[in-house]
């Protein structure tokens, strides 16, 4: 399995959305009826405005197919990535030694 370069940004999974949406050549209001959410809903998610949630990866994974845990696994190295790049450890000591 090949490793990201630590600098580049993982897709949020809002982008993967995004194209289903084309390349089924659905409105997004037409997908959100299909997801059982509101427009405003899939708005905030396709703007990465709110990341996918383990319900909302529940609801994707009904709608296209794709498994609920590629979706969280998919959100959560796009957060991992970010917090890793705001997080400041200034303060932080290492109280446990590496294994």
């Amino acid at each position: 399995m090949s490793k990201r370069h630590a600098d580049i940004r993982p897709s949020h999974p809002a982008e993967v959305i995004l194209g289903a949406i084309e390349e089924l050549k659905l409105s997004k209001t037409a997908f959100a009826a299909a997801l059982g959410i509101s427009r405003q809903t899939l708005y905030d998610l396709l703007d990465q405005k709110q990341g996918v949630t383990a319900a909302m990866a529940v609801r994707l994974e009904a709608a296209l197919g794709s498994s609920a845990e590629f979706w969280l696994r998919m959100q959560e190295a796009h957060d991992l990535w970010g917090a890793r790049k705001t997080v400041k450890l200034t303060g932080v000591k290492r109280i446990v030694e590496a294994a």
